[in-house]
């Protein structure tokens, strides 16, 4: 007698818990890899806009006309378009006000940028804390169904007189299903997460490069 031990059949002759729990697992894998192909665009293109951004700033193009030029798009800036756009608005807005130290003026500037760098980083980070949500969390999920699964298998030889591993490999063989599962759907989360949050903080150390050097020529300008 021979059992059929093919994935399908013995996810479908599973335990109604095992299935719940694969279930949740290729629901979280499922959701891990959309998020990480979002990622993936979304943070090229916040480095190709870096990118072109940084070229158009330092090509000695007047600040005013970049900054006209920003504004004057339908769609919003972001990353160094937006701390440049609310640096250099901030700043516009303070030189125009009478008896304003220049210490002010740079401070409140910065405190502008600070703002919208803030705002970058709570948009880079959109996602990662699912993704490491999944990675930590889907191994366990994964063990737990197959700590169930080899449960009801030994409870089941209690009821019978002579035990044969073909009787327990069905269970097994569905209880370990849940571990495999488990590190399918955590193995590439811990992989996207480890690597975007590589990108996002180099991302980060751009923009607050970026901050500091725009502060300077401010600097400049206001004491000039």
């Amino acid at each position: 007698m021979t059992t059929d031990l093919s994935l399908v059949t013995l996810v479908a002759n599973a335990s109604v818990l095992v299935q719940i729990v694969l279930a949740i697992l290729l629901t979280a894998s499922l959701a891990s890899w959309t998020m990480i192909f979002r990622k993936r665009g979304q943070l090229g293109a916040a480095r190709r806009a870096a990118d072109d951004f940084e070229d158009r700033f330092w090509s000695g193009k007047d600040l005013l006309s970049l900054y006209n030029k920003i504004t004057s798009r339908r769609q919003s800036p972001a990353g160094m378009e937006r701390i440049f756009e609310a640096g250099f608005k901030e700043f516009a807005r303070l030189r125009k006000q009478a008896n304003i130290e220049p210490a002010a003026v740079l401070d409140g500037t910065q405190r502008a940028m600070r703002v919208a760098l803030s705002r970058e980083i709570d948009t880079l980070e959109t996602h990662l804390s699912f993704l490491a949500t999944v990675g930590s969390t889907s191994p366990y999920v994964g063990l737990f169904g197959t700590v169930w699964g080899i449960m009801n298998s030994f409870r089941a030889l209690g009821n019978v007189q002579q035990a044969t591993l073909a009787m327990v490999a069905p269970g097994i063989a569905e209880a370990l299903i849940a571990t495999a599962v488990g590190l399918f759907a955590a193995i590439p989360a811990v992989i996207a997460y480890n690597r975007y949050s590589n990108d996002v903080e180099r991302l980060v150390n751009r923009y607050g490069t970026f901050l500091e050097e725009f502060s300077t020529i401010l600097q400049r300008q206001v004491h000039g």
